[in-house]
């Protein structure tokens, strides 16, 4: 089992930069894919981004391609999103998620079988 916790949310203007990070329990953590989400007021919960297991690949929501970075860092059970040139409809409770095993890159939250309590983000223009 692994137990999720989110950090480094906070109040950003536009245009502004945020690292969030995830730090996670347990020893199995290289063995899982891990993913982040955000929910907007009102919204359904949306994917972000995922990276593999070993960090080799890495898939990105269409509308953060580009300015944002997923990073892992098994050696400190930990994954990372920076977020660059932040706008507005950015604003969400982000969320870390993760995937057994982590072969596969996926994009619906369903497939994830761990979540942390989320971080706001909130993007002011």
């Amino acid at each position: 089992q692994v137990q999720l916790e989110e950090s480094g949310g906070g109040l950003v203007q536009a245009g502004g930069s945020l690292r969030l990070s995830c730090a996670a329990s347990g020893r199995t953590f290289s063995s899982y894919s891990m993913g982040w989400f955000r929910q907007a007021p009102g919204k359904e919960r949306e994917f972000v981004a995922a990276i593999s297991w070993n960090g080799g690949n890495t898939n990105y929501a269409a509308s953060v391609k580009g300015r944002f970075t997923i990073s892992r860092d098994n050696a400190k059970n930990a994954v990372y999103l920076q977020m660059n040139s932040l706008k507005p409809e950015d604003t969400a409770v982000y969320y870390c998620a993760a995937n057994f095993p982590g072969h596969e890159l996926f994009t619906a939250d369903y497939e994830y079988d761990y979540w942390g309590q989320g971080t706001q983000v909130t993007v002011s223009s």
